[in-house]
């Protein structure tokens, strides 16, 4: 029996070199999989569209597709705009079967990664002291996601032993300056700002400029297409694939799905 295809699903960004981090995960991903049809789309700006994806898809005789949403900061419920395509492909394609997992979601692997990359910032930085962090978000994400994020940030100033405070990109919660100076106001002078995004896009940009001006040492670069972020997708994948398996049961109802999150 074939596999599903995996259409991973990014936001997009009028900056085309925030597309090649989706491009790369396909590749990876790819190579680590040769027997799955593997795919990459965006909601906006960049080509090739997730309609257009699917379109061939379809063309392509495919039955049965996964959306995963490329999201960090929502953990059980996908962005509106991933609902609507889900709704639309199944009107446009009654034939094929679709189904959508959860986004990627702030989970505890990518805090690994995360250090990584200020390690490296820092690093170029030559910054040798540092007595605060900002864990810094494009969105607070859903509420189970939020809470996670939290929960992140936590666990980061434990194993740190520095404290740390949460921050968001958009007008959903504290601004990465609120941070900074809520930890100034602890005292705290050498501030580094971890960026939770998975993209260089205009959000972590705007964050990143405006952690420099209100005197963050150091800035992490985005996690990128790291191994962390190919393992989540085809966790996500797989057990989203499950709700195109046929038990052969008739009439029976439909379970409640996505409550557990892998790594909370």
């Amino acid at each position: 029996m074939t596999a599903p295809a995996l259409v991973m699903v990014a936001r997009g960004s009028s900056d085309p070199m925030v597309a090649q981090v989706t491009h790369q995960l396909v590749r990876c991903l790819s190579q680590m999989r040769p027997e799955m049809s593997v795919h990459g789309a965006f909601l906006q700006s960049n080509p090739p569209s997730a309609s257009q994806v699917i379109d061939q898809l379809a063309a392509a005789g495919v039955n049965e597709v996964v959306l995963v949403p490329l999201e960090l900061t929502h953990a059980i419920e996908s962005d509106p705009a991933m609902i609507e395509l889900l709704h639309r492909a199944r009107t446009n394609y009654p034939d094929l079967r679709f189904t959508l997992s959860r986004p990627i979601g702030p989970e505890l692997s990518l805090l690994t990664v995360l250090d990584q990359r200020l390690r490296s910032s820092l690093s170029q930085a030559r910054c040798l002291e540092l007595d605060g962090l900002v864990l810094s978000a494009s969105c607070t994400g859903d509420v189970r996601g939020s809470a996670l994020l939290a929960r992140r940030a936590r666990q980061w100033s434990t194993h740190h032993r520095l404290p740390c405070l949460t921050a968001v990109a958009d007008d959903s919660g504290p601004s990465v300056a609120q941070a900074i100076m809520g930890l100034r106001a602890q005292g705290r002078r050498h501030i580094a700002v971890g960026s939770f995004f998975l993209t260089a896009d205009e959000a972590f940009h705007a964050q990143s400029d405006l952690a420099y001006r209100f005197g963050a040492v150091s800035v992490s670069e985005p996690i990128g297409a790291s191994r962390e972020v190919l393992d989540l997708v085809l966790a996500r994948y797989a057990f989203a694939a499950m709700d195109l398996l046929d038990f052969g049961f008739d009439e029976v109802a439909e379970p409640e799905r996505h409550l557990s999150v892998v790594g909370a």
